[in-house]
C-alpha cells in the first residue's frame, strides 16, 4: 500500500499557553492518519500538521481543533 503525505497549515486565533500547544500538537499527532503536528515557537499561531489524505481530511483536522474549543482556519484552501 502506498503512502501519501500532505501538509496543511492551519490558524489559530486564540493565544495558546505551552501547555495547550503541547496538547493540541499530542492530540492530532495520535489522530488517526496523522504524521505529525507542530507549532514553531516564533510563529505561534500557526501550526503544520503533515497527513496521510487517504487516512485523514483536512476538515477533520480542522474540526478536532475546532472541538477542543479553539478558533481556527485552514490557510491556502
Amino acid at each position: 500500500m502506498k503512502e501519501y503525505d500532505v501538509t496543511v497549515v492551519m490558524h489559530i486565533d486564540e493565544n495558546l499557553t505551552d501547555s495547550q500547544i503541547h496538547q493540541l500538537e499530542h492530540d492530532l499527532a495520535y489522530s488517526p492518519g496523522i504524521r505529525s503536528a507542530c507549532v514553531n515557537e516564533r510563529t505561534r499561531h500557526l501550526m503544520l500538521v503533515d497527513y496521510d489524505p487517504q487516512q485523514a481530511y483536512a476538515s477533520d483536522i480542522l474540526n478536532t481543533v475546532k472541538y477542543q474549543g479553539y478558533h481556527a482556519e485552514l490557510i491556502g484552501f
